[in-house]
């Protein structure tokens, strides 16, 4: 005889979902309270046509981790500004055009969910970050918003830890 299933007794007891509002990116030289929003990390991985026979298999080739993109405040004090260029300063210097070692502009970046009381729920570790592109935003005599600085940044690899 088949068995009923009862739908309570499929849902667990206690559930409570992440929020996208609970998290905290540490990035070495940037403050925390100065991010607005990121991303977590994507994963792509390319693939390989295997023609066989009258058809097609598919293997999984090179996997590719992609950008995050992350959004600061712009404060007058501390300058969000001036905490990024000193980052971007590190790869290309401005002013004399020298470049820098990998090992003095790339990063490590945490990235950690929260529960509602604080708890780290989730734990990224994201290594070999570096800025690939920066925006620091429009002016505008019309806009009363508060300035902010796009980022995206390039890394290496990212392990989710728990």
């Amino acid at each position: 005889m088949a068995e009923v299933l009862d739908v309570s007794s499929l849902l667990p007891n206690r559930f409570e979902p992440k929020r996208k509002n609970r998290w905290v990116l540490q990035i070495e030289g940037v403050d925390a309270f100065l991010l607005k929003t990121a991303s977590r990390p994507t994963v792509t991985t390319e693939e390989i046509e295997m023609p066989f026979v009258n058809s097609v298999r598919y293997l999984a080739a090179k996997t590719r981790f992609n950008t995050i993109n992350i959004v600061l405040q712009d404060g007058i004090a501390p300058s969000g500004a001036q905490q990024v260029m000193e980052w971007q300063r590190l790869c290309m210097e401005s002013v004399s055009g020298r470049a820098g070692y990998a090992d003095f502009y790339k990063r490590d970046i945490q990235l950690k969910m929260v529960d509602p009381v604080g708890t780290v729920v989730e734990l990224w570790d994201i290594k070999g970050a570096f800025i690939r592109s920066v925006n620091f935003g429009e002016l505008s005599y019309d806009d009363h918003a508060a300035m902010e600085i796009q980022l995206e940044i390039r890394y290496d690899n990212a392990v989710l830890q728990y």
